[in-house]
């Protein structure tokens, strides 16, 4: 064998080598190119279907990614006070929440995330728990004072929180009535429309929409229903 042969031959497995090396580059560089290219095609094509990147919810916790066709989530509204008004802050929970857990949750306050967002309660502190019970449509909250103590930012709170919380009869949460009751007064019933407590309205026999009050019973004295029969007129005949 000449010497040049033995020293191409020599030199074989280094140029074998350099060619891996090289060929390994070239498919980093494409893979690195073609899978930023995908990411940003594939990102596009989230955002346009209206699905906003994974990112931290009113809650201040992580997004679960997208949600599978007729998948519900269980979200929670709290209503709060803000800058420009009575706010709702949508929390997740693992089963729906009705009107006396959501009253919990609103009792503690914002959380974090929420009070980032200017949110605050204007709730005072009851001397005792609040209790609600639920009919079809309807909620009746128990408070441990005078109703007729709470100013109008409370009710907004209270109403407004349990008439978007897991009630049963299947009413969307505008049309749920809420009737607030404490120390033999009653308020109510209101619904919650634009945000804000309204006393329910009805339609009256000449066509005109009228109020429903309801009449407030001096603590002692007999209520509206509790005044018994009213007493014949005599008979001028008789």
């Amino acid at each position: 064998m000449s010497t040049t042969n033995a020293r191409e031959t020599a030199d074989a497995p280094d140029a074998a080598r350099a060619t891996r090396a090289r060929r390994r580059v070239v498919t980093g560089v494409l893979t690195a190119t073609v899978g930023g290219v995908l990411t940003g095609v594939l990102g596009g094509a989230l955002t346009g279907c209206g699905i906003a990147p994974t990112d931290v919810i009113d809650a201040g916790e992580p997004a679960t990614g997208v949600r599978s066709p007729g998948q519900r989530t269980a979200d929670v509204q709290l209503f709060f006070y803000g800058p420009s008004g009575l706010r709702s802050a949508t929390r997740r929970a693992k089963e729906p929440v009705d009107p006396e857990e959501a009253i919990d949750l609103l009792m503690k306050g914002p959380n974090h995330a929420e009070r980032m967002r200017g949110l605050s309660s204007v709730l005072p502190k009851f001397p005792g728990p609040l209790t609600a019970v639920t009919h079809p449509g309807n909620v009746v909250i128990t408070l441990p004072m005078n109703v007729k103590l709470l100013d109008s930012g409370s009710l907004n709170q209270l109403v407004c929180t349990a008439a978007n919380a897991r009630v049963p009869g299947g009413r969307p949460p505008g049309e749920v009535t809420v009737t607030l009751v404490g120390d033999t007064v009653r308020i109510g019933p209101m619904v919650c429309g634009g945000n804000n407590a309204f006393p329910v309205v009805e339609p009256s026999p000449t066509g005109t929409s009228t109020s429903r009050p309801t009449p407030v019973p001096t603590p002692g004295q007999p209520g509206p229903t509790d005044a018994g029969p009213t007493p014949a007129e005599p008979d001028p005949t008789g």
